[in-house]
């Protein structure tokens, strides 16, 4: 594909590529329509009860969501929640840890991954990331593990599943869990097994710009029944339901209203059946975007790691600034000139976050990083994680591939933006004004 390099810029005058908005990505149909109707003309739009009994599981359709997701997941056990918020930290406080405990997983995510371990009082330790993958990088996780690790959370960011290999490997050598929060990846592969499968739980995120969703809600996932039984407890009241003096068995019991509802668990089930199919209109989105920005100088589109699938949550490049000769911001802001949509610029670093930088989350006196619980002093500065946080100040941006509908002149317009802007970078200032 080629741009007259006399096509003048947008962000200087000349015409958008795309002058049109591109349409969003509707994921409700008249399936989804049907099946929230029937719940309410049942009248049934929650069964759960908060104390033993035949609805402490909730109602028919959450059950046959959970059973559905369980067989499509290929795992044990599926327990549908109100968000996946709810799930991360219902999975932390299943696994059984001590205030001041510390769990390791990466920076480059949404808060809620290292917010849930505070929950239940125990203390997020960071690890780089993989610059090509963007997921935890396993070498910089065994440098931080010490005596008082007690799990290792990975993150399968963007679409594609970090190296569960390598995690497990090392959470079996030091007797650690794993968890895996794949929120942005459901359906992709790991030499052959569901993301999300391969950890002690793991789960999913029904947030509406998901590949699925029902509004809100999330799907959590184990093969262990133990810690099955210890979920479905934390998400309904579980200090109300549990029998049993064992201080063991108590831990981390005090419950919370994390059910999902009737109208949900329809929606969701109705989305989970159109899954595979929103994951190979997306990877069909990508393949064209892989295959026309190749010749583009100084930008390195998604690499997908050995024996992985993508399923392409966020398209995410890296910018070669030096080699280009301009900033980032520069050719994000001619991009979104031309009309590109959806462009996501860096993202999160949760240790340069404030609540993390001054260790405030708990009143103000800095607990549990400063209590007696915590075995060390950790703190969190910049500088400590540098490929993330080049990533994410100066060389990443992707494309939302969930929240455009990206048919194929969707795609193409994308790509004419792209190389216009690349023949014309010679007109941008080095550092936007």
């Amino acid at each position: 594909m080629t741009v007259p390099a006399n096509q003048k810029l947008a962000l200087l005058g000349g015409k958008p590529v795309i002058g049109a908005p591109l349409q969003l990505f509707n994921t409700i149909g008249e399936d989804e329509v049907a099946a929230a109707t029937e719940v309410v003309r049942s009248g049934v739009l929650s069964a759960y009860i908060g104390a033993p009994g035949d609805g402490f599981m909730g109602g028919p359709k959450v059950r046959a969501f959970e059973r559905q997701a369980a067989d499509y997941f290929g795992v044990r056990h599926a327990l549908g929640v109100n968000s996946w918020t709810s799930g991360l930290i219902a999975a932390v406080g299943a696994i059984g840890i001590e205030p001041g405990d510390e769990i390791i997983t990466t920076p480059w995510t949404m808060a809620a991954t290292a917010t849930a371990i505070l929950h239940f009082a125990g203390i997020p330790v960071f690890a780089d990331i993989d610059r090509a993958t963007f997921n935890i990088d396993p070498a910089r996780v065994e440098q931080q593990i010490t005596p008082r690790t007690r799990a290792i959370m990975a993150v399968d960011i963007f679409g594609q599943s970090a190296d569960m290999k390598a995690l497990r490997a090392l959470a079996d050598k030091h007797g650690l869990k794993l968890l895996s929060d794949t929120a942005q990846a459901p359906g992709a592969l790991q030499d052959g097994a569901p993301a999300g499968t391969l950890a002690d739980i793991g789960g999913y995120s029904l947030n509406y710009h998901k590949h699925i969703h029902c509004g809100e809600g999330g799907i959590l996932v184990t093969n262990d029944q133990a810690l099955a039984e210890r979920l479905a407890l934390i998400r309904n009241h579980a200090e109300a339901v549990v029998q049993n003096d064992d201080p063991a068995v108590l831990a981390n019991m005090l419950g919370y209203n994390f059910r999902m509802g009737e109208i949900e668990a329809a929606i969701a089930s109705q989305q989970l059946a159109k899954l595979e199919h929103r994951i190979a209109t997306r990877q069909a989105a990508a393949a064209r975007l892989d295959a026309g920005l190749a010749s583009l100088s100084g930008l390195q589109t998604p690499v997908t790691a050995q024996g992985a699938t993508h399923v392409y949550y966020v398209y995410g490049m890296v910018l070669d600034t030096a080699a280009l000769g301009v900033s980032r911001r520069a050719v994000i802001d001619a991009l979104t000139a031309e009309g590109v949509p959806g462009i996501v610029v860096g993202y999160q670093n949760l240790h340069l976050l404030p609540m993390f930088r001054n260790r405030i989350a708990y009143g103000s006196k800095g607990f549990p990083w400063t209590s007696p619980y915590a075995a060390r002093d950790i703190t969190y500065a910049p500088g400590q994680f540098p490929v993330a946080e080049k990533l994410h100040a100066e060389t990443f941006f992707g494309l939302n591939l969930c929240m455009y509908e990206y048919e194929t002149a969707d795609v193409d317009l994308v790509l004419a933006a792209f190389h216009k802007v690349w023949a014309n970078l010679d007109a941008l200032p080095a550092e936007p004004a």
